[in-house]
């Protein structure tokens, strides 16, 4: 059982540190390309990964994670990761449309971040002409 409660708190730091890089790594400069490149996987996770699975915003993450609490008894988890981590943190049973929509919507608006700052970052890295380097 030891080793459930450690893979637990395993995913719950790694997975909950994953996502807030996607929404908040293109900030930093030298994370940009890293944030797009695993924005990218996200997005290929959802909507690629998720339509072979029949389950669109699918995550290997939250499939293993909900494995480990299926062995350790809890039960009842719902079909998103941050509308469970969401409800443990607050101890409420916050709306999951909401916090769908509220993932989705997030998840673009960091996407067209990072892709127009790692397009800003490239073309002044590059010296074209008009263009100041830093």
């Amino acid at each position: 059982m030891i080793q459930y409660r450690i893979l637990d708190i395993f995913f719950v730091v790694f997975h909950t540190s994953l996502i807030l890089f996607n929404i908040s790594g293109w900030i930093w400069k030298r994370a940009r390309i890293y944030n797009l490149a695993v924005l990218i996987l996200t997005g290929c996770s959802w909507f690629i990964l998720g339509l072979a699975v029949g389950a669109l915003g699918y995550c290997p993450l939250t499939d293993w994670h909900f494995s480990v609490l299926g062995k350790l008894g809890v039960e009842d988890l719902p079909n998103s990761y941050l509308k469970y981590l969401t409800d443990r943190i607050t101890g409420l049973n916050i709306n999951s449309r909401l916090i769908d929509g509220t993932t989705l919507y997030a998840y673009f608006l960091a996407l067209i971040f990072s892709l127009f700052l790692n397009v800003r970052d490239s073309i002044k890295s590059k010296g074209y002409p008009g263009r100041a380097k830093d």
